[in-house]
């Protein structure tokens, strides 16, 4: 029996400890081995990799280790790797990334079901998902199923395919998105399997290089190819387009461009209108977004400072989303959301009305150059709507949730403000491309399509929230909707615990005194039907010898889906400091149940004079990217 797959992995120095490239490999282990193979090209570590590869290698007949002389570049060892893969496919991969189990059998099945020269199976990425994988599709197609979207080579490529098209990996600037670029434009059949989740990508794309010459030499590289492999027509325009847009005029904007130096940003905008001049003619304009028609109208121009100028004026703009309800349909949580594009004072994004049209304004003068036409964006408006989206902050897995919107336009005068209106449902039975979300938190993501693309986390209303949670899906699992330290939503799929449950939504505390006493009461999201368990409120000292005082909390059931339930502690309070009861000072809480203890998102403050109010608790520290990376990737 053949080869099926060959697995190629580019190594150096992970590590001798390295929790993500331990997972990798584990993943790796958990291939059939009589079908699957795993080439590992090793660049040359001296970390011990070449060693412990080797050790495995031994004793696992389909693993195979490369040992390179250095180069630097993980382009030659997949070269090698694919020179000397027998697969009848080829996956590449990094060393940090992770198979999910099982996944690579489906895949090549799916390959072989639909005679793909490239298959690609959905990825777990650092970001929003991507909706290239929203369905599975047995005939792809590169500008409507959002291929580009996808540069990296964390897919499977028949060999035979590569081999016909003599497709390897340059040592040149953007060299993968090159080779997958080059794939797409000449296979007859792509596919996509868009579940299950078939690979873990670490927060590494194919990168773009810093430096301008660079970054120029392999946009006109990736055009080359383009006119190489496609007639003249609206294809070959539609992606010239997007490569510049994606690789060239994200250059003249944002933090990237106005954190840069005088010289840098010289260099980048002289490199660039040559590229303009000699690539990108102005019948592609219509193709680009309305505020990229204006840097794009600036670079021809050659007015860098009025582009700087727009850089500088358009930084901070951005999606506000504001949460005007959250209900439950049954086990469907349902949230009402109207989303706006804003620029970084919170001011709203005004477009004007001409003929009928409507037309963008550019936030600083540009004296003519975007002509009416290039201006308009009624069609844009139109058709703007709004995505919703869960991830998985621990693993990167998001899923778009079903979504009802409309556009709604307020004039005043001949100024429009632009909102888009409607609700998500977040049924975690089928979430997950019909299939159950797994447990943990999910954050809640949006973002809107249309006259300027943008996403944002969704905001806590100033009028607070029902956080009553419902027994959902089968078999019946808690699910809470909560907010994050920093006051985002996101919903909990099955609490580890009473105590847990609680701590989520427990920013909704309130304090009342009255008596010589104070009344803390929190939410409950749940209360089972034979009632809360006993609990105790923990309230310790910051600062001084740290005391600890503790009190019975009373639990008071909901309604199950419509009212939360509610945890009230009475809490005697003092203006001098005395045993067992609250004096001056800060205090952080905590939930006790059967002896395991939850802190809880909240802090109370005592005056001198008496008198308390609730803190917000301090965010958590974000953890390193190394950090993230080796958590997410060693969950398996």
């Amino acid at each position: 029996m053949g080869v099926k797959v060959s697995v190629v992995v580019s190594v150096f120095n992970p590590g001798p400890s390295n929790d993500s490239f331990d997972a990798c490999v584990r993943s790796l282990l958990e291939l059939p081995p009589d079908e699957y193979e795993v080439i590992f090209a090793d660049d040359q570590s001296t970390d011990g990799t070449e060693a412990r590869l080797d050790a495995v290698a031994a004793v696992r007949p389909n693993i195979r280790v490369l040992h390179l002389e250095h180069s630097g570049s993980p382009l030659k060892g997949r070269n090698s790797g694919l020179a000397a893969a027998r697969g009848d496919y080829v996956f590449f991969m990094h060393a940090h990334d992770r198979l999910e189990p099982g996944s690579m059998v489906k895949m090549h099945a799916k390959a072989v079901e639909t005679d793909a020269d490239v298959l690609l199976g959905r990825l777990a990425l650092d970001g929003p998902p991507l909706s290239v994988f929203s369905r599975n599709r047995d005939r792809a197609d590169l500008l409507k199923d959002r291929l580009l979207t996808v540069p990296t080579a964390h897919k499977l490529f028949r060999r035979d395919f590569l081999e016909a098209h003599q497709l390897s990996f340059a040592e040149r600037p953007l060299a993968e998105h090159a080779f997958v670029l080059h794939a797409y434009l000449a296979a007859k059949v792509v596919a996509i399997l868009a579940e299950p989740i078939c690979c873990h990508v670490a927060p590494a794309g194919p990168g773009e290089p810093e430096d301008p010459q660079a970054l120029v030499a392999g946009l006109r590289t990736l055009m080359d190819i383009v006119d190489a492999q496609t007639q003249p027509g609206a294809q070959r325009d539609r992606v010239n387009a997007y490569l510049f847009r994606v690789l060239a005029l994200r250059r003249l904007g944002g933090a990237r461009f106005t954190s840069a130096s005088a010289g840098l940003r010289t260099t980048t905008f002289t490199l660039l209108r040559q590229l303009a001049a000699d690539r990108f003619p102005a019948r592609l304009d219509p193709y680009l977004p309305v505020y990229q028609r204006a840097r794009v109208a600036l670079l021809r121009a050659g007015r860098q400072a009025e582009l700087t100028d727009l850089a500088w004026e358009s930084k901070g703009t951005r999606l506000r989303a504001r949460l005007s309800d959250v209900r439950w349909d049954s086990s469907v949580l349902t949230l009402s959301l109207t989303v706006e594009i804003v620029r970084a004072n919170g001011s709203p994004l005004w477009f004007r009305q001409e003929s009928g049209r409507l037309l963008w304004t550019p936030p600083v003068a540009i004296d003519g150059l975007l002509d009416p036409e290039m201006a308009d964006v009624t069609e844009a408006a139109a058709t703007a709507r709004m995505e919703v989206f869960i991830r998985n902050p621990d693993t990167g897995v998001s899923f778009f949730l079903p979504v009802t919107s409309e556009v709604d336009q307020k004039v005043v005068g001949e100024r429009v403000r632009l909102r888009a209106v409607g609700a998500a449902r977040l049924d975690v039975g089928t979430a997950a491309l019909g299939n159950p979300v797994d447990p943990g938190v999910w954050e809640v993501h949006v973002r809107m399509r249309g006259t300027h693309p943008a996403r944002s986390r969704v905001g806590r209303p100033e009028s607070g929230m029902n956080v009553a949670g419902v027994l959902a899906d089968y078999p019946r699992r808690l699910v809470v909707p909560c907010w994050s330290e920093l006051g985002e939503l996101s919903v909990c799929v099955e609490p580890r615990s009473f105590p847990e449950s609680i701590a989520l939504v427990s920013p909704g505390v309130t304090v009342a005194r009255r008596d010589g006493h104070v009344y803390v009461a929190m939410p409950v999201p749940y209360v089972p039907p034979s009632g809360g368990p006993m609990v105790e409120l923990l309230l310790r000292q910051k600062g001084g010898r740290g005391r600890t005082i503790v009190f019975p909390a009373l639990v008071e059931p909901g309604v199950p889906g419509r009212l939360a339930g509610q945890l009230v502690a009475k809490v005697p309070v003092r203006r001098l400091s005395g045993a067992g009861v609250l004096g001056p000072g800060t205090w952080r809480p905590r939930l006790r149940m059967d002896d395991k203890v939850v802190d809880l998102r909240f802090g109370l403050e005592v005056s001198r004079a008496g008198q308390v109010r609730v803190l917000p608790v301090e965010p958590a520290a974000k953890p390193s990217l190394f950090r993230r990376i080796a958590r997410r990737l060693s969950r398996s």
